[in-house]
């Protein structure tokens, strides 16, 4: 018996359009692998300040996630990723596709290839495999929703504690 995983996308769009694009990946079981808790005296470690009022860096797992974050801009073209949070067992991004079609002849990546490319670059760089299989995507439709996003993005770390997944 063979399993059938029903996809999430929107069987009519096209996912390279120009356009927002709100994306979550979970890590694998929802394990909080991404954050870590710091002593006081530890001063190599930078952690955000949201974070650091609870003794809380990014760990090295999470380290690898936003450097590869901070690359996707560097392999994708006209791509932007315009705000982003790593939680500690998932990431949120807003990502900007921004081809302007009169002048490149060369299509955006699909949103789907530019999240396997990071999910295959953070697992490599970690050496094991830490994401869920698939993950969730939604396509921003206007400014008031855009701004909603962001704020959610933002606030994340505020809310950890109240999240049923708090470590």
């Amino acid at each position: 018996m063979s399993f059938y995983r029903k996809s999430n996308r929107l069987d009519s769009y096209d996912y390279s359009k120009n356009g927002a694009y709100f994306i979550t990946i979970c890590t694998k079981d929802k394990q909080p692998i991404l954050w870590t808790k710091i002593n006081n005296t530890d001063k190599n470690v930078e952690a955000n300040n949201d974070r650091q009022q609870d003794n809380i860096a990014l760990s090295e797992i999470g380290n690898i996630c936003e450097d590869g974050i901070n690359k996707i801009s560097n392999h994708y073209l006209n791509t932007i990723v315009d705000a982003y949070v790593i939680m500690p067992n998932h990431i949120h991004l807003i990502i900007l596709l921004q081809r302007d079609e009169e002048k490149e002849i060369h299509k955006n990546p699909a949103i789907s290839q530019i999240i396997q490319q990071l999910k295959g670059y953070i697992t490599r760089q970690a050496g094991c495999e830490i994401w869920q299989k698939s993950f969730y995507d939604r396509i921003i439709r206007g400014e008031k929703e855009y701004k909603e996003i962001a704020e959610y993005i933002e606030n994340n770390p505020l809310k950890w504690q109240l999240d049923r997944f708090y470590i």
